[in-house]
């Protein structure tokens, strides 16, 4: 055999056979680009705060930054208090203190729902709807919003339908007609337990985007999942899941209703955390159904505050800390933080977690990139896992570029490649 020439390999099946497998399976091809795209690629928050539409004002983003750092001065002044109350480890302790002043002082909100839901109170709901509309678009215009704002209405059940349709509506409107909508906005549709009713809210969307010109598709909602029967329908399918497909590609977000779902299911008062068995049950369904879809879970809330004496504020971050490390290690990377004093502690969970592993995970992308030896056999789907830690770490603040760079030779460009290859490239391996 001359050089250069390759010697032919015998094959048993007839050409046909492999254009007759494909063409049976085109609709299946199909199918699984309308429901799995793949997560959208774009900067996921990593916490959502909720702030009651009668108690949010232009300043809310502000204030709660200045009340966190004052909180810090009160309670762990210094890397290595904050660090002895967290269980940090001393390499950790300075950098991530370091980062959450300054996150606090730079950007202490990344997700805000104006809360017209649980927590209003308020006894004019059409003026706060619209002010709330009017303060966030300001807020994008002058540089002070976060980058994620939105609303929380009201649920679609019968007794408060009609006026979480109008809140709605009102809030839509005062957006639209003071400048349009920003590309941070998020919508919150509570309590949902039938896919009917997340068919409703598309149908809902689709007349206001008719109503004012806008593109089809524009908005968008979160799930939020606080009823027994959206994990488990009555017929025992998830109905989570039908919920994701009734969204017609207009969900963004599940998320995870720590008390409301907990009290539907009779777990005591005392015990209703985001660590008890019927929580990580809902959540784990919640994962698989959203996996692969775009859609993304949060994880909920804690009650605990950390609110009195130094001794009960330690305690409640210890908690909050905990809870936050658990759930990033589940690949729940968001949730709710519902007082300005869970906020150093989320941003201190998110910075360790990101940063405690951030040189061994660059260091294996960086093998894979190169196709070098390692302890390590890494195949497409964890470059995958490995450069969406990274992008997720340098979105928070966690790392930083440079830091990123140095170690992997990479561009965010490059992250971003290996973050959402296409469906071939994680299956290529197996041919």
């Amino acid at each position: 055999m001359g050089q250069g020439q390759q010697e032919q390999v015998a094959t048993s099946l007839a050409g046909t056979v492999s254009e007759e497998i494909s063409a049976s399976l085109a609709p299946v091809d199909a199918e699984l680009e309308r429901r799995y795209p793949g997560d959208p690629g774009t900067r996921q928050p990593v916490h959502t705060v909720y702030v009651p539409g009668d108690a949010f004002t232009a300043d809310t983003i502000r204030s709660w930054g200045d009340q966190a750092l004052a909180l810090l001065d009160e309670h762990a002044p210094d890397a290595a208090s904050f660090a002895a109350v967290l269980g940090l480890s001393g390499e950790l302790a300075e950098p991530v203190y370091a980062r959450v002043r300054a996150k606090l002082e730079r950007e202490p909100i990344e997700d805000l729902r104006v809360d017209f839901e649980d927590g209003y109170q308020g006894a004019d709901e059409d003026q706060d709807a619209a002010r709330a509309a009017r303060l966030i678009a300001e807020a994008y215009e002058n540089g002070t919003a976060a980058p994620y704002m939105g609303v929380r209405m009201k649920c679609l059940e019968a007794p408060v339908r009609d006026r979480g349709i109008r809140t709605l509506d009102i809030f839509l409107t005062g957006l639209t007609e003071a400048g349009g909508l920003p590309d941070g906005l998020v919508l919150t549709l509570p309590k949902v337990t039938y896919p009917e009713q997340v068919t409703a809210m598309v149908r809902l969307l689709e007349e206001f985007e008719k109503a004012r010109g806008l593109e089809p598709g524009r908005l968008g909602f979160e799930i939020q999942i606080e009823t027994s029967q959206s994990i488990l329908a009555a017929d025992g399918t998830a109905a989570v899941a039908r919920m994701i497909q009734a969204a017609e590609g207009r969900a963004t977000g599940l998320h995870y209703g720590t008390f409301d779902y907990s009290a539907c299911l009779g777990v005591s008062a005392a015990y209703q955390a985001g660590d008890h068995p019927a929580a990580d049950h809902a959540k784990a369904v919640m994962q698989v159904a959203a996996a692969g879809t775009g859609v993304r879970v949060s994880d909920g809330s804690t009650n605990v505050l950390p609110v009195g004496p130094t001794a009960k504020v330690h305690d409640a971050w210890r908690l909050h800390y905990g809870l936050t490390r658990r759930a990033l290690a589940r690949a729940y990377y968001q949730g709710w933080d519902m007082h300005p004093g869970h906020v150093p502690t989320r941003y201190a969970a998110v910075f360790a977690f990101y940063r405690e592993g951030f040189e061994q995970a660059a260091a294996r992308l960086a093998r894979y990139a190169n196709r070098a030896g390692g302890d390590v056999m890494d195949e497409p789907a964890t470059a995958k896992a490995l450069s969406g830690y990274l992008l997720r770490g340098l979105d928070c603040g966690a790392l930083d570029i440079g830091e990123v760079a140095r170690l992997t030779g990479l561009t965010r460009a490059d992250l971003e490649g290996f973050a959402a290859p296409r469906r071939g490239d994680l299956t290529a391996s197996a041919k």
